[in-house]
């Protein structure tokens, strides 16, 4: 075992890759973590925490027009950009410094600089001075997440990717975004809350494709109830500059005069500069790296996670699949294997959706005959607030065993309320349970446990 300089080299120091470096520590392994950028990869730095801490931000303009109703009055607010930008950056800081003790405290060896393959034993650093070191490992694990796909098409020299956002100066008064997928919806959200005036543009005929079909057509009718302009069946057809602005004619013969443009749709498996070509690895066509049942690629010795092999895209499912990885190594490898199908998601949009489990459609493909409970209102705080506002919350159900296949909410919090009915999912809940259960009154959440009647 001494041939080698370590028992697992990580190639990234992403969510994935400092879980499974920390657990293979804490198991006895030796343990060298790789990392050329900023330490918790893209969830820390350019993805989950700051685009919930704008989400915070952007709900406030709501709160404040709301709190009229409950007899709050106070001078016009004003939102200072720079500012949450400042204090976002420090709070960033704050987490790449506790990845960097996390890995220490554990005993981890973390090199900092871009690492690629030179064999299956074999991981050369290049460093950002120009120092290269060379390292040999027993086992090697891929956990580079991924990057925005780069923008095409008409104005792409002149167009952002996510990256970008949570840093432009100035803020764009006028903001475009092109896609339908959740980051794009996010965002879209977040700077109409912030105060610009945004154009959502998707080229294909409904919004967060892959999601329950009603629950993406009921968020997309609130977010243009809050102001967004949303183009369905649309592209970009032209971009001209005009000063500092941009003016984009869109496929539908529309013009629109932005600040920005944001491209946003889609995200790649980052593997540029691994060397997996060498070793005989082939990426998948949409970049994500072939793996078997233990994360193991064709290379015996070498593993890869989350984004990198796209199971789905999410930094709780890159935890999972980490400690999978970890278990196999330094285990007793007796861990189950992750459920992708009960795995939750909440998209923060404004309102938030929540969904864990199977949507409408796909369950009627995929078990036949089924049973639709659904509930629409408006929730209590908003009979004072005088927004207009409403809540959808639906439950798809196996209508031969009473088993409940999917929950689904669109409201305020629905990611907090979806995370506890997630864990009665994926321990196989049915409707009978749920009719069982006695809710908390005045709660939101509560409507999950009253529905009775089927719609469908």
């Amino acid at each position: 075992m001494d041939s080698f300089d370590c028992d697992l080299f990580v190639v990234g120091a992403g969510s994935g890759g400092v879980r499974a470096g920390r657990m293979a520590a804490a198991r006895g392994a030796r343990v060298i973590v790789a990392e050329g950028g900023a330490l918790g990869g893209t969830c820390v730095n350019l993805g989950c925490i700051p685009k919930k801490l704008y989400s915070h931000a952007a709900h406030y303009g709501e709160l404040f027009e709301e709190s009229k109703g409950f007899g709050w009055s106070f001078g016009e607010p004003a939102f200072d950009w720079d500012r949450l930008k400042s204090r976002r950056a420090t709070e960033i800081a704050r987490l790449n410094g506790i990845y960097d003790g996390l890995l220490r405290n554990a005993g981890v060896q973390l090199v900092r600089g871009w690492a690629s393959l030179v064999d299956g034993h074999t991981v050369d650093v290049a460093g950002a001075d120009g120092s290269r070191q060379r390292f040999t490992a027993r086992h090697i694990l891929l956990a580079t997440g991924g990057r925005p796909q780069a923008p095409s098409g008409p104005g792409a020299e002149h167009a952002l990717t996510s990256d970008a956002m949570f840093d432009l100066d100035p803020f764009p008064r006028r903001l475009l975004v092109v896609g339908g997928g959740y980051i794009a919806c996010e965002f879209a959200s977040i700077f109409q809350g912030l105060g610009s005036q945004v154009t959502l543009v998707h080229r294909g005929p409904r919004l967060l494709r892959g999601f329950d079909e009603e629950v993406s057509a009921f968020a997309s009718a609130e977010m243009q109830k809050k102001g967004l302009t949303v183009r369905l069946d649309c592209t970009i057809a032209d971009v001209q500059k005009a000063g500092a602005a941009q003016v984009v004619r869109l496929s539908d013969g529309s013009t629109v005069e932005v600040d920005a443009v944001l491209h946003a749709t889609g995200r790649r498996a980052f593997t540029g500069g691994l060397g997996l070509e060498a070793l005989g690895i082939t990426p998948h066509a949409d970049g994500t790296v072939p793996v078997d049942e233990r994360f193991r690629t064709k290379v015996a010795s070498v593993f890869a996670i989350g984004d990198l092999v796209g199971h789905k895209a999410l930094t709780p499912v890159a935890l999972a699949e980490g400690m999978a990885v970890v278990d196999h190594l330094f285990g007793d490898g007796k861990r189950p294997p992750i459920d992708y199908g009960a795995v939750a998601t909440a998209v923060f949009t404004h309102p938030n959706i929540g969904t864990v489990g199977m949507s409408e459609e796909h369950a009627r493909k995929t078990v036949g005959e089924v049973r639709i409970f659904r509930a629409e209102f408006k929730a209590l705080r908003h009979t004072l607030s005088d927004s207009t506002e409403r809540t959808l919350m639906k439950i798809v159900v196996d209508a031969a065993t009473d088993r409940v296949l999917g929950m689904h909410m669109v409201g305020a919090d629905a990611g907090e309320v979806i995370q506890g009915f997630a864990v009665a999912v994926q321990a196989g809940l049915t409707k009978a349970q749920i009719d069982r259960t006695i809710g908390i009154h005045p709660t939101v959440a509560e409507e999950f446990v009253t529905m009775r009647e089927p719609v469908r």
